[in-house]
């Protein structure tokens, strides 16, 4: 049900509303609006009222119901209109439909993965960053003093959104969301691929200005919204730039239909429409988007220059429409214009940032043209895929040369100034900013230069010998589609999505802890930030962790190490998360198991336990042990009331997979295989006695894998990630009876197909056995300081000295 809920239902009552909003807009400016710019329209006005509604806090929580009023009045002030846009989509059901293909396209590996999830994950953790500030601006406003500093949580959502943040792209989506009471989680990647689909109309719309019509009309917007690119950052949950393009492109058709409305018979409310929408963009994507509000200004200005020189409009009348759109213009962006000097700092920050994200090199600037034959945007295509990459580009570009040509040839005077003054913009820009600004403008840009380049289609087609510009026109229109298909192909197929059931146990563990925090937090994953929102929490290995925990973990993404962390510094949280993982070493004695799910465990501190007076990890042989043991036990004080406790080590039986036979083409990341290609990994691995054993595997696996022990199919897993590339994932248990001796164990990746993440992360670490007697927690050992030699012996992961009245009992915690 959540799957449907959130990939179908969702956008069907975004869809409502966005158009009930752009009606009721189209109501206030005079009727001129197509119905084709309707939903865009309708973004800009619903995250101007959001923007407004959290500014406002005790508003805040009432925004769903606040968003859902404003559509629903405008059904009803345009019920006439709503008629003809009916009877409209009956004629030509193929332009109604275009843009549910153009989400359904650009959700695809969700949909035809059949479950809930996002295909932004392991590739920017900034979706987490939205979800959690989406959730928290709806329910407390704009507002922050209150937020706990001391943990993850607090200093995330400050640290981005009590600095000025963009957010607007963050109060629709959580609006519209929590309307339906949907987890934001599930709901993001549909918001994305919904708001991408709003430019197909936009792109409709410029397109048949540049002469194309029907399904020529339909190719050309349909390839513009899904450019290689711009297909590569919805994938990625950019949801800022996203929404900042579809509000650039709704800006560019206003332009166009500058007729209408600039010194047109609607007066000067005609200018609401592009004050909403040039408001949105800087709501959303920040003060940056000024650069792409610009262009659309100076073009209209000189129109409006011109017409006034021609007295086609009085002065009067022009400062009036100024004047409306000004006060449109600062009111729908008033959170990001009170504070203007933060909002200037945020773009800055962002021109200027040293900091290339997930970006190892600048992307390139011929991407622009919307086709990379290559599994990812960030890296080169290779072999012949990076040749044909090179051709399409080139023809690319010599269509866009000739779209240019077409479009003065069709006297589009405002809409060629328009495209080359975006040009303009994005080469300064590219030029002035770092890495990943430059990224996001070839980005946002990439759209109006495929536009252009069937604008060259156009020009083929008006040549009048059409026995041979029909079918150049054809193989050029041909070539452009499948180019930017084939594209996008590769990167659906390279997309990994996130593990749905791991989320929700997550979220089973907030429901059932929540309010009892805050909690430490052990696996680097920063979406637990907003799914495990109820219990505060601080991440040591997260972007801000708290910082009397920083030192459990190397540093951003590393490995958490409990036995790092001050026995005093613990005592501040009563839950411990952690993966469930055999080989790491549990929490301190003052923590029993509380709960215990397939990838977690929850420990929860005994009443009134203090501190442990020291705490050590303990490596080595057990000789070796046996002397840190000694030392401990020394420095204990005198007198009665203390004990020497210790956390036993499981036994494991460790399969060694570089020694195994498996394909000599697989690669190698740390100490891992990449299972690049199909083929079969075996190894032989002993086991000491018969029982029952837990086979636990660890990795990255998103396409299907499957497990056999002596021939015998045990279990495929996919769809296994953790939130880091650096960090392998724990696969939940799989039970196996096993008799004492020799096995065989194989790990098989089958053929390549078209499922979604086929190409995605398919890296094996480590396999390993443990019996499945040893228990969900690890066995504590007890004794007086001085009887230290009875635990001498035995391997174990760490130990401390405690207050008996603190202490656990020894046996299992």
């Amino acid at each position: 049900m959540t799957f449907i809920a959130s990939a179908l239902l969702y956008p069907c009552a975004l869809a409502a509303m966005c158009v009930g909003a752009g009606l009721l807009v189209d109501r206030l400016c005079g009727g001129f609006l197509p119905g084709a710019l309707l939903p865009g329209i309708g973004v800009a006005a619903l995250i101007a009222l959001s923007q407004l509604t959290t500014f406002v806090v005790a508003l805040a929580p009432a925004t769903p119901y606040l968003m859902l009023a404003v559509a629903l009045l405008g059904y009803v002030l345009a019920r006439e209109r709503v008629g003809v846009l009916w009877r409209a989509c009956a004629r030509r059901p193929w332009e109604a439909g275009a843009p549910v293909l153009a989400y359904a396209l650009a959700l695809a590996p969700v949909l035809l993965a059949g479950r809930a999830s996002f295909s932004s994950y392991m590739a920017l953790a900034d979706s987490a960053v939205h979800m959690l500030g989406a959730d928290f601006i709806l329910h407390h406003g704009q507002s922050y003093s209150h937020l706990d500093l001391r943990n993850s949580y607090g200093q995330f959502v400050n640290d981005y959104y009590n600095t000025s943040y963009p957010s607007g792209a963050d109060t629709l989506f959580g609006g519209s969301a929590l309307l339906l009471g949907l987890p934001l989680i599930w709901a993001f990647q549909p918001f994305n691929a919904f708001i991408l689909a709003t430019a197909y109309g936009p792109c409709l719309l410029l397109a048949r200005r540049l002469g194309l019509r029907g399904a020529w009309a339909l190719a050309a917007a349909l390839t513009a919204v899904l450019p290689a690119l711009v297909y590569a950052y919805e994938l990625i949950g950019s949801v800022k730039e996203i929404t900042a393009l579809s509000m650039l492109m709704s800006s560019a058709c206003l332009v166009v239909l500058h007729r209408r409305w600039l010194g047109g018979g609607v007066g000067a409310r005609g200018s609401i429409p592009l004050a909403l929408v040039l408001a949105a963009g800087v709501s959303a994507l920040g003060i940056a988007f000024g650069a792409w509000a610009l262009v659309a200004v100076l073009v209209l200005a000189a129109i409006l220059l011109a017409r006034m020189r021609r007295g086609r409009i009085r002065p009067s009348p022009a400062v009036a429409l100024i004047a409306m759109a000004a006060c449109a213009g600062v009111l729908a962006a008033l959170p990001s214009i009170v504070d203007l000097p933060g909002s200037l700092r945020v773009a800055n920050t962002i021109a200027t940032t040293g900091n290339s994200g997930n970006l190892h090199t600048p992307l390139r600037a011929i991407q622009v043209f919307g086709i990379w034959l290559g599994g990812s945007y960030k890296l080169a295509p290779s072999g012949s895929s990076l040749g044909l990459t090179h051709a399409l580009i080139a023809l690319a570009l010599l269509l866009a040369l000739a779209g240019g040509a077409r479009l003065l040839a069709l006297r589009a005077f405002a809409l060629a100034a328009w495209m080359a003054l975006t040009l303009l913009a994005w080469l300064i820009i590219s030029h002035s900013v770092t890495t990943w600004a430059d990224a996001k403008t070839l980005m946002i840009t990439s759209p109006s230069v495929m536009l252009l380049a069937w604008g060259g289609v156009s020009a083929l087609r008006a040549i009048p010998r059409r026995a041979l510009a029909a079918p150049a026109a054809a193989l050029a229109a041909a070539a452009l589609s499948l180019g930017v298909l084939a594209s996008d192909e590769l990167q659906y197929r390279s997309s990994n999505l996130a593990p749905t059931a791991r989320y929700q146990e997550m979220a089973s563990i907030d429901s059932r802890f929540a309010g009892r925090g805050p909690a430490l937090f052990t696996d680097f994953d920063e979406y637990s930030l907003y799914v495990l929102r109820g219990l505060d929490v601080g991440g040591p290995d997260f972007v801000y962790p708290p910082s009397a925990l920083a030192s459990a973990a190397g540093g951003y993404g590393d490995p958490v190490d409990l036995d790092r962390i001050a026995p005093s510094a613990l005592a501040a949280y009563p839950l411990i998360v952690t993966r469930r993982d055999p080989l790491a070493s549990r929490p301190p004695a003052a923590y029993r198991l509380a709960w215990q799910g397939s990838y977690y465990q929850v420990w929860v501190r005994l009443a009134g336990a203090a501190p442990a007076l020291a705490h050590i990890p303990l490596s080595g042989s057990p000789a070796h042990q046996c002397g840190q043991l000694r030392t401990l036990a020394a420095a204990a004080p005198a007198g009665e009331g203390v004990r020497l406790l210790a956390s036993r080590a499981p036994r494991a039986v460790r399969i060694a997979l570089q020694a195994s036979e498996h394909p000599t083409d697989w690669g190698h990341q740390r100490a891992g295989l990449v299972m690049s290609r199909p083929g079969r990994l075996t190894a032989s691995f002993q086991i000491p006695s018969a029982g029952s054993w837990q086979l636990w595997v660890q990795g990255q696996i998103m396409p299907s894998v499957t497990l056999a022990v002596d021939g015998r199919r045990v279990q495929s897993i996919s769809g296994q990630l953790s939130g880091n590339s650096l960090l392998p994932d724990t696969v939940p248990p799989i039970g196996v009876r096993l008799s004492a001796g020799a096995h065989t164990l194989s790990v098989t990746r089958g053929a390549f197909n078209l499922a979604p993440g086929d190409r995605g992360s398919a890296v094996l670490d480590a396999v390993f056995l443990t019996p499945s007697s040893a228990g969900p927690a690890g066995v504590l050992s007890a004794v007086a300081p001085a009887r230290w030699a009875q635990l001498c012996g035995a391997s174990y992961q760490w130990a401390e000295l405690a207050r008996t009245q603190h202490a656990s009992p020894a046996g299992s915690a």
